[in-house]
């Protein structure tokens, strides 16, 4: 059965050069729009759910093209504003060999959705008409209006019987004041999630919470049932992922719920592009369990996912379940005619 999944967050445009190039070499740029709360939204519309967006875009021709994105997308706009004149853009490096990827962000303060306040959004209905909510830790590291909104509308949606899915997302770049200003915003949002997309670094890092161990996954499994007591989330799911020598990634997901952890299997792959990786893999989450997987399929669903999106150009999954659970099979043909 299909859930209305909503998705809080900003439209970005994304700005990109071909194919390896640097900023300093390219002479063009190809645009397209996207942001953790679009990925989502699109996702679960390919995977037979409806996916609305919370945002506020501008009011000219900047903010027609978005619509026109999400449109194309599958995404329903009921809950996007119009007003202001600005729209946050990133420019996109894509990495190769030992060269990381690289994104950098301009006007993004400024943005119409980072200075929206939160009468701007129709919040009882909001909340009505919500199933599942995903909000992203990029978001909660903008603005104090931003925040505001996020919290009060995760709290009404858990209050109408919805359930609230935050993805930590911890990006030192957006926080001023670091760890150390961040950790209280999270812990208000932990608070209030139900499913939450984290590591052991956000647990450390962020929370502050210690251990004497040194291999990740040993950090993972004393931390994170920590984490799920402490703050009564339900699920808690995320991913370890590895870069290779020969430009090939490997990823390894995780699940833990009903307080046992399900690991998927160790996949790797070649790499196309890999920004709204761990976009697909939430989706992949969020689909295992408003579809009644099992947790050992959620995971090894919710992997495939993710590694499909590495394989197609933009930020954006575009697989469907038959696509995801052909890939979860290692079905990998000739083409399909």
């Amino acid at each position: 059965m299909s859930k209305n999944i909503v998705s809080f967050g900003e439209v970005m445009m994304r700005l990109q050069v071909p194919g390896y190039e640097l900023l300093t070499q390219a002479n063009n740029l190809q645009y397209s729009f996207s942001g953790t709360g679009v990925n989502v939204a699109s996702a679960m519309t390919k995977l037979g759910h409806r996916g609305y967006l919370v945002t506020k875009l501008p009011d000219n021709p900047l903010g027609d093209a978005a619509i026109s994105f999400l449109q194309r997308l599958g995404i329903e706009r009921d809950f996007i504003t119009r007003n202001g004149k600005y729209i946050g853009m990133y420019f996109l490096e894509n990495g190769f060999g030992q060269r990381s990827s690289r994104v950098t962000y301009t006007n993004r303060l400024e943005s119409t959705f980072n200075t929206a306040d939160i009468s701007d959004y129709d919040l009882d209905s909001i909340a009505a008409n919500t199933d599942v909510i995903h909000f992203c830790g990029i978001s909660l590291a903008m603005t104090d209006k931003v925040r505001t909104s996020m919290k009060t509308l995760a709290k009404l949606v858990k209050e109408k019987g919805g359930k609230v899915c935050f993805d930590c997302n911890y990006r030192p770049s957006l926080w001023d004041g670091g760890y150390e200003e961040a950790k209280p915003h999270y812990e208000d949002m932990l608070s209030l999630a139900d499913i939450v997309m984290m590591n052991e670094k956000d647990a450390m890092y962020i929370l502050g919470m210690e251990t004497e161990k040194t291999e990740r996954e040993e950090q993972l499994q004393e931390l994170i049932p920590k984490v799920a007591e402490k703050y009564h989330i339900q699920t808690i799911a995320g991913t370890h992922r590895g870069i290779n020598t020969d430009n090939t990634h490997s990823l390894k997901g995780y699940m833990y719920t009903a307080e046992e952890f399900v690991f998927s299997r160790n996949i790797t792959f070649s790499v196309y592009d890999r920004i709204g990786a761990g976009d697909a893999y939430t989706s992949g989450i969020l689909h295992g369990e408003l579809s009644d997987y099992t947790p050992e399929k959620t995971v090894e669903f919710a992997a495939a996912a993710g590694m499909l999106a590495c394989t197609i150009v933009g930020d954006t999954p575009m697989s469907t379940e038959a696509e995801i659970s052909a890939a979860m099979s290692g079905t990998v043909g000739d083409v399909k005619r």
